[in-house]
């Protein structure tokens, strides 16, 4: 079945606002005539930039986190309502990042993915396994147990998953396209067949064309790559077919 390739660059915390500004004109500039479609999910502060820079482009924009709640006493917090009216397309909810360094339960995560499409966004759930998970053999229950807890709440229509090997991200250590296949595959057999599935793991310019060659890779959830222009625009090359 055909399916479009999505890329995603998750910009984490990076950027300021002339940075931001070359950097999207760079990207804008150099955008391939491409059936892929792109998004980026720059820092809170800069959605408002952001969105003005890139309404009426190709390019989408989404936040990098949302609030389990629509309002109230939660200093800090963003909600998907504040979001959609900054015109996200996305948010990702469950991000490895979110999950270790700030304590987010399974719970938590799906919450989250069911406020965001009550607001009419698109939630990117990420889902994956740590280093020790992986060698313990316990890959697919670990990201099983990430994504039925969403199910168990939620509908999937409407929403991306993105698979991100926690022990590929930012350690040097790279999973080979086939393992990148084989949960891809695994986590297929959960869903509708035209969800869109990305990997998450260091894709980079280089490797990015042999990824995207597996059947069941739909696009990447682009981290340090994203923040550099000629390296997003190749990634977003790589992906540029369809099927």
């Amino acid at each position: 079945m055909a399916r479009t390739r999505l890329v995603a660059g998750n910009w984490k915390m990076h950027g300021s606002r002339s940075a931001n500004r070359a950097l999207l004109d760079a990207i804008l500039n150099g955008m391939p005539k491409s059936d892929a479609q792109c998004a980026v999910c720059p820092p809170f502060p800069y959605l408002g930039d952001v969105a003005e820079r890139l309404r009426g482009t190709p390019i989408a924009w989404g936040a990098q986190n949302v609030s389990e709640h629509a309002q109230g006493a939660y200093t800090g917090e963003v909600s998907a309502a504040m979001l959609a009216e900054f015109g996200c397309r996305y948010v990702i909810v469950g991000h490895s990042e979110r999950r270790s360094l700030y304590g987010e339960t399974d719970a938590q995560v799906a919450a989250k993915f069911s406020a965001a499409q009550a607001a009419g966004l698109a939630p990117i759930l990420c889902v994956g396994e740590t280093l020790a998970e992986r060698e313990a053999g316990r890959t697919e229950q670990v990201v099983a147990r990430q994504l039925e807890a969403v199910l168990s709440k939620s509908k999937f229509a409407g929403a991306v998953l993105a698979y991100e090997p926690v022990w590929a991200i930012g350690t040097g250590r790279n999973a080979t396209p086939e393992q990148a296949q084989a949960v891809h595959a695994f986590l297929r057999g959960k869903l509708n067949a035209d969800v869109s599935i990305l990997y998450g793991g260091s894709v980079k310019a280089q490797n990015a064309a042999a990824i995207f060659a597996m059947p069941d890779v739909g696009g990447g959830l682009i981290g340090g790559a994203s923040l550099v222009a000629e390296d997003f625009l190749a990634i977003l090359r790589a992906a540029g077919s369809e099927r």
